[in-house]
Formats: structure tokens, C-alpha cells, sequence
């Protein structure tokens, strides 16, 4: 089952999200939905480098929900992460961006340099996403 979960939800009422820029809410949900899941993926929405680690991930067994990101809140939400999840000192976070036990793991390329090694399946099962 594939899960996608917009930042804002156009046109819904403020009480439900609103319709504006990612307001404290919504970036203390995206703090708390890294985590709660073994693994997240957060990008801009429409993103093809986003689909690409998150079908790489399915393929894998692994169904990590998408946190869609619009193109005006992309730089409220990576400093929300930098500073909550990485800490003050971090450089702003690009997306796509791959959580993987409630820490920081990496974009595109540390998933498929970690697939491609054999490191990937190893660090899935230490963080729960993957059973066997």
C-alpha cells in the first residue's frame, strides 16, 4: 500500500492543515512521522528522484510512506529537520531525504551505494523495517 502524506492539503480548512506554507504543525508532523517509521522518505512533490528510492525500497519489501513536500515549504521543512533531527550545527537537508530508524540516512545515492554493496538490507532489518 503505497502512503503518501501531503504537507498541505489545498483548499481544506486552516483546522485541517490549511492551505498556505508549512506552518508549526505541520513540521512538528514531520518531525514526529520520522520518528515513528522504521523508514520515510521526504521529497517535493512530483519528484522523480523521490520515486525512484521509494521503488527501490518497495522492491526490497520495505513500503515507507512519502511525505510530499511543495516546492514553497521545501526550505521550512529541511531547516525543521536539520535542526530537530540532525542538530543546529547541520547543513540544510536536500530532498529527497531517506529516514531510516528516526536518523538521518541519506539521498538517492547512499541508497543505491548501500544497496549496491549488500549494506542496505542489513541496516532495513537493524531498523525494523524488514522482517526477514
Amino acid at each position: 500500500m503505497h502512503q503518501t502524506v501531503p504537507v498541505a492539503e489545498r483548499g481544506a480548512p486552516p483546522s485541517a492543515g490549511g492551505s498556505g506554507g508549512a506552518n508549526g504543525a505541520e513540521q512538528a508532523n514531520v518531525v514526529k512521522m520520522v520518528s515513528e517509521n522504521p523508514v520515510i522518505v521526504i521529497g517535493t512533490r512530483g519528484c522523480c528522484m523521490c520515486h525512484v528510492v521509494q521503488k527501490l525500497l518497495q522492491g526490497l519489501g520495505v513500503n515507507p510512506p512519502m511525505y510530499e513536500v511543495d516546492e514553497a515549504d521545501q526550505a521550512d521543512v529541511a531547516n525543521v529537520l536539520s535542526l530537530n533531527i540532525l542538530g543546529a550545527s547541520a547543513a540544510t537537508l536536500q530532498f529527497p531525504a531517506v529516514f531510516v530508524g528516526g536518523k538521518f540516512f541519506g539521498g538517492l545515492d547512499r541508497v543505491m551505494a548501500t544497496h549496491i554493496s549488500g549494506e542496505l538490507v542489513p541496516i532495513l532489518k537493524d531498523a525494523g523495517a524488514l522482517w526477514l
